[in-house]
């Protein structure tokens, strides 16, 4: 009845509000009594109050201060909501907005309760969904939670299992809703591609993305994600076909902005990049991607202050987002703040704990504080989490060096020529003429004259040990003539380099890093 009531002033208010004349619709909605009529009546003060915000700072100051403007309007709906709430008289969409006004409040303990609320009242509002799943931080939150025992709340599940990088679970969830009937979910094959790349599993993130655009050619949504794969597979052609082509479906979105800042800055234009970016944020200020993609060109242009600046906005709309911290402590880095960096560099590793890059971070950070058991804790655990930059191995070993543990130093470089050679990378790799170099000179200090030769030679192969390569075999070659045998006393680790065989590795084992006592 009240619905009938109000259906004129519900069309004509809905008309302004499609238009963005948020406050005209407003002031037509006054005094309506049904649900819906109210609903919209709040939601376009809501709305006007962020389109001032936004207003106040588009002219006089760049996206970086966007942040600090507040929603003059909160606070009133907040009072007006909380009437209705205890009087429970709001719909599932009165819940939702009242959430989204306590989430801006910074009021995130009530937030979580009201978003639950409106899960239970309206199941299939996947935007209360999505705002509960920003306000989750770890698993053990998610335990307490009381969810509607829907279908939603699988893909709920999966989304937050992906957000909190727990990847095998979400893969899992998808995969249960696909064989449920949802195999031919867009949706879901770009869920599933994503948690791939946050695994770093780039092959097959990318194959699913391809298939992906061939189902859905005209698709928007994740291709940010996409380009940043194809970023980091230096791919132009692609990332520029992908770019033109997002441009000619609609080039006023926030992911095409996004393709486009990531195609400047593998043309390494980043002045150019930044712009787009800073378009991006224009178009939707709480656009996570952008805002670290921005911290990474302001950095590349050593802007130290802008960088730390965009992160700390990127970490503001999300916490989780490891690229932020990781961001961050880099550039703490450069400024020569090693507290700083270990600090931020701690945070990412916690979000992401089976990263070696984290780790390697944070094994650099403590070696800088002289921290050197810490720090070969940490480059240890990022070898045996599988190391992707391959570089673990040899920090360890300088470390060993410098301590003067010249037969775990030997041990590390050995394992490192194994991992290096069994992968089938092309030995152009920077340190593997470093680790033949030392160990060369070791099997020299040992008298094991065959295993050092051996070594000199492959040092040969390098424009920077050849010189000392040669000398050594000199050295070698003459002391055998002069009679010197090959020591068989010194426990030295055997090293064949035509094998490699892999029964070098080091056994020692080192326990996980302590997280609890985080430095400010």
């Amino acid at each position: 009845m009240e619905d009938a009531r109000d259906l004129d002033a519900y069309t004509l208010a809905k008309s302004y509000f499609d238009l963005k004349e948020y406050d005209r619709a407003a002031y037509f909605l006054r005094g309506c009594k049904s649900q819906k009529a109210y609903f919209l009546y709040m939601y376009s003060r809501y709305l006007s109050g962020e389109k001032k915000k936004d207003d106040e700072t588009v002219d006089s100051l760049g996206p970086l201060e966007k942040g600090q403007v507040k929603n003059e309007a909160l606070r009133e709906l907040r009072v007006e909501l909380s009437k209705k709430h205890k009087a429970r008289e709001l719909d599932g969409f009165g819940l939702y907005l009242y959430g989204v006004v306590l989430r801006k409040l910074d009021l995130v303990k009530e937030a979580i309760d009201v978003f639950v609320e409106a899960a239970h009242v309206l199941p299939l509002h996947w935007g209360a969904w999505l705002e509960l799943c920003n306000l989750i931080t770890d698993k053990e939150m998610l335990k307490f939670l009381s969810l509607p025992d829907t279908w939603m709340k699988e893909f709920f599940l999966a989304h937050i299992y992906t957000e909190l990088q727990l990847i095998e679970e979400a893969l899992q969830k998808y995969q249960s809703l696909i064989d449920a009937g949802f195999s031919k979910s867009t949706y879901i094959i770009s869920q599933i591609a994503v948690a791939y790349h946050n695994i770093r599993d780039i092959d097959k993130a990318l194959s699913i993305f391809n298939e992906l655009r061939k189902q859905d050619p005209y698709r928007i949504e994740n291709m940010d994600t996409f380009s940043n794969l194809l970023y980091v597979r230096s791919m132009k052609p692609e990332l520029s076909y992908l770019a033109h082509n997002l441009c000619e479906i609609d080039k006023y979105r926030v992911e095409t902005c996004c393709v486009i800042g990531n195609y400047y800055s593998l043309r390494s234009q980043h002045e150019k990049a930044a712009l787009y970016f800073q378009r991006a944020l224009k178009l939707n200020p709480r656009y996570l991607g952008a805002w670290t993609l921005m911290g990474h060109e302001y950095m590349e242009m050593k802007n130290t202050s802008a960088a730390i600046q965009a992160y700390r906005h990127a970490i503001e709309v999300n916490k989780r987002d490891y690229r932020a911290w990781y961001g961050l402590g880099q550039t703490y880095e450069i400024l020569k703040m090693p507290f700083y960096c270990l600090y931020y560099y701690r945070r990412a590793h916690q979000l992401r704990p089976n990263d070696s890059r984290m780790l390697v971070a944070l094994g650099e950070c403590y070696e800088k504080l002289n921290q050197l058991v810490e720090a070969k804790k940490c480059y240890w655990r990022a070898y045996a989490v599988g190391d992707v930059e391959k570089m673990a191995l040899v920090k360890l070993s300088k470390l060993h060096e410098q301590l003067n543990e010249s037969e775990q130093a030997a041990q590390c470089y050995i394992k490192y020529i194994q991992d290096i050679y069994s992968c089938g990378e092309v030995v152009e790799h920077l340190e593997v003429s470093t680790a033949f170099r030392y160990l060369a000179q070791y099997y020299f200090k040992c008298k094991l004259w065959d295993e050092a030769s051996a070594c000199a030679q492959k040092c040969c192969a390098f424009n920077d040990t050849r010189e000392e390569g040669k000398a050594l075999l000199r050295q070698i070659l003459q002391l055998r003539n002069q009679g010197e045998t090959s020591s068989t006393d010194v426990p030295a680790p055997l090293f064949l380099p035509a094998s490699l065989s892999a029964n070098n590795t080091p056994t020692r084992r080192v326990s996980p890093l302590n997280l609890s006592s985080v430095t400010p």
